[in-house]
């Protein structure tokens, strides 16, 4: 105990630790932006798909809005070429 308590008492030595947990630190933070990073571009396509499933379905919604009604007015309309 002697020997460890005189090594941390040196002057260097606090600066080997205080460099070390310096470093530790850096690598940490690096390590969590990344991870966010993973999980933000996760929400961004997640995002990317509901954006272009709704779309989709505003597009089917707006075509079965202006469908024929029956087959009288599906004739009608292929006759007048509007189909």
């Amino acid at each position: 105990m002697g020997a460890m308590s005189a090594l941390l008492a040196s002057r260097w030595a606090r600066r080997l630790a205080i460099g070390i947990a310096l470093i530790g630190a850096v690598l940490l933070f690096l390590l969590n932006l990344r991870s966010a990073g993973e999980t933000a571009g996760r929400h961004a396509e997640r995002l990317n798909q509901m954006e272009r499933q709704n779309d989709i379905q505003r597009r089917m919604l707006e075509a079965a809005s202006t469908r024929p009604s029956d087959r009288d007015d599906l004739a009608d309309r292929l006759r007048d070429g509007q189909f």
